[in-house]
């Protein structure tokens, strides 16, 4: 395999990375929204998360990424760019309406997710298969479970800072 190949092969896997991330962020703010925060057509935001062939190389271009943001409840591209380095994207609490509640209650929502995703991966592998489907429930709650646990950490280092 050439640098060349292996270059493309890492492209790709980037790629559809990225492509599942775009997806999160147009479906947090519904397509109508979407369409009138970023003056993209629902065609066009389909093309820039979609796996056809023919739209793998078209990305969701960086302003409209961060008019996106800016109303989604979860910076879904910056995050996965960030995961992408091996870095970690800080937020500020000031800004995030999520952070509302407290430790106590971020416990709780845990909880709670923590056990809906092992009722998704129960129901996934009842027959030793884990479909599309299913993963993408899986990876659903998976990135909810890291959202509260961000707000914990926003809310520890609140509590810290007093």
């Amino acid at each position: 395999m050439s640098n060349d190949d292996a270059a493309v092969g890492v492209r790709i896997s980037y790629g559809a990375y990225l492509k599942k991330h775009t997806e999160a962020l147009i479906k947090d703010l519904g397509y109508e929204k979407a369409c009138a925060v970023s003056g993209k057509s629902k065609a066009t935001l389909g093309r820039y998360f979609s796996s056809a062939p023919e739209h793998s190389e078209r990305y969701m271009p960086i302003d409209v990424v961060a008019a996106l943001e800016e109303e989604a409840s979860f910076p879904y591209v910056t995050k996965a760019l960030a995961e992408l380095r091996n870095m970690i994207v800080e937020y500020d609490a000031a800004r995030d309406p999520a952070v509302e509640g407290g430790l106590n209650s971020d416990i709780v929502l845990l909880s709670q997710r923590f056990a809906t995703l092992m009722a998704e991966y129960n129901d996934a592998i009842a027959d030793n298969i884990i479909s599309l489907n299913e993963a993408k429930r899986l990876l659903y709650e998976t990135t909810e479970i890291q959202q509260v646990l961000l707000d914990m950490k926003l809310h520890l280092e609140q509590e810290s800072n007093k």
